[in-house]
């Protein structure tokens, strides 16, 4: 009996006295204070706390940037100043990466071994003579290729690149268009790393300066400039990348987008100079190629021809003796007031055109047919800056036109007749007004900007069927 009222006690007494919790225990809180400094912990810990403290803080703050922000995503980054550790690590990783995509990259050597598989592998066209292959004279190639050149030539060999090209009847492909294609494609990527190479803040476009860079190189790779005097050298660069900003550039922000650059036709046209010219050209044809030596002499001959003064820049009356003073008065002061900036020195307001607008100027006359360069006149037939022309514009534009027109010894016409066929020509969208859309939608724009501004131009657009007639006889004399 007195053991079991012991127990009871005993019992009693336990379920009174409870364990305290954890936190007041002052062994345990010292514990956590001390693992909490971080006084316990190696050096590696160590690093791996504060580096977690330090990217939660980044966290944090990115996130209340954003809560503060709202819904605008950021689009500006300031970029690393330059020798800063940010800027050279940028800088090596860049170098490194077109280094490794030049490696992968196609040489001269593997082009011509890769054109002699094609040769040997290929099949001729009974009934047209042409190198053809069909997809299992592809494959088999490929592995030809891949063990003579390697696993950088094995991209060219899929079966979407197979698909591409036209194909006959049975099935085949030409070998030509074929290595023609892989020959371009080698072309570009490597004129896309030069010129990533050269764009110093690695942003995707190219300035003035470093489009001449590149420029620069390409010289001595391409056969009709190797000749080049090394005083024109300089000149020919400016003059050269000026087209490109023309096309390249069309808000004028001063820069180029590679991309843009690598797909226009520009580069196309400086690229036909690598071949060298078989047969005698005449100045004339060499003069079609805005990059040929001769167009850009003939540029430098007429803007120092025209600048009187020899003050490096063009003023109004200078400007009106081009093409022979053919183009109209106010033409030529629309040009002034829209695409030359005022002087910063000289007497009031007095505006002269430097030689990059006179570059400009030169490029919208012999592109009226192109976007850019249409874009370009309608600016400066548009009087009144409103997007488009009425009838008055078009009767106060040709009045000059006409002007010369009866100066220089030619039949009397009406200019209500003039504007009724422009307006034939358009057929604008709104019967009142023609927009830069009408003019480029009727295919006709460039014609139509000759004749508002050029006695010449209307001139040959008067005669236009006496002069296709002596085109085709000229052919056919041929």
């Amino acid at each position: 009996m007195s053991d079991a009222g012991g127990d009871g006690v005993s019992s009693a007494a336990a379920a009174g006295r409870r364990i305290p919790p954890a936190s007041s225990m002052p062994w345990v809180r010292n514990l956590r204070r001390f693992v909490g400094t971080g006084a316990g912990l190696g050096s590696e810990a160590l690093m791996e706390l504060e580096t977690k403290r330090i990217l939660l803080e980044i966290f944090k703050e990115r996130q209340r940037k954003s809560a503060e922000a709202g819904s605008i995503p950021s689009f500006y980054k300031k970029k690393p100043e330059e020798g800063s550790i940010s800027s050279r690590v940028q800088r090596l990783a860049k170098y490194r990466f077109l280094k490794k995509q030049s490696e992968l990259l196609l040489n001269a050597d593997d082009l011509d071994a890769m054109w002699v598989c094609l040769r040997e592998n290929c099949v001729i066209d009974d009934a047209t003579g042409a190198e053809k292959m069909n997809y299992e004279d592809f494959c088999h190639i490929a592995t030809v290729c891949t063990e003579q050149i390697g696993q950088k030539c094995k991209r060219f060999f899929s079966p979407s690149n197979f698909m591409k090209f036209e194909k006959d009847d049975s099935g085949r492909i030409a070998i030509l268009p074929f290595y023609l294609y892989v020959m371009r494609t080698v072309s570009l990527t490597q004129a896309r790393i030069d010129m990533s190479e050269l764009d110093e803040d690695s942003d995707g476009f190219l300035q003035p300066h470093e489009m001449e860079a590149y420029i620069r190189g390409l010289i001595p790779n391409l056969a009709q400039l190797r000749d080049m005097p090394t005083a024109f050298v300089q000149m020919y660069c400016r003059i050269a990348a000026r087209k490109f900003f023309f096309f390249c550039d069309p808000h004028r922000r001063g820069k180029a987008c590679i991309k843009k650059v690598l797909l226009s036709n520009c580069l196309q046209e400086l690229m036909e100079l690598h071949q060298e010219s078989e047969e005698e050209v005449t100045d004339a044809e060499q003069a079609e190629n805005w990059f040929s030596l001769t167009s850009a002499q003939r540029i430098c001959d007429m803007f120092l021809a025209l600048d009187k003064d020899t003050n490096g820049t063009l003023s109004k009356q200078e400007l009106k003796e081009y093409a022979d003073g053919t183009l109209t008065e106010i033409f030529i002061e629309r040009v002034f007031d829209e695409h030359v900036r005022r002087s910063k020195v000289g007497v009031g307001n007095s505006r002269e055109m430097d030689f990059e607008s006179f570059l400009d100027f030169v490029l919208a006359l012999e592109n009226k047919d192109t976007p850019e360069g249409l874009t370009y006149l309608f600016r400066c037939v548009d009087l009144n800056g409103r997007g488009f022309l009425t009838t008055a514009d078009i009767h106060t534009l040709f009045r000059d036109v006409h002007q010369k027109w009866i100066e220089g010894g030619n039949y009397e016409l009406c200019i209500e007749d003039v504007r009724d066929e422009i307006w034939d020509m358009v057929k604008p969208a709104d019967p009142l007004r023609i927009s830069l859309s009408d003019l480029l939608s009727c295919k006709q724009g460039g014609t139509i900007a000759s004749m508002l501004i050029d006695v010449r131009g209307f001139w040959a657009h008067d005669n236009r069927e006496n002069l296709l007639q002596e085109e085709e006889e000229q052919v056919e004399e041929a």
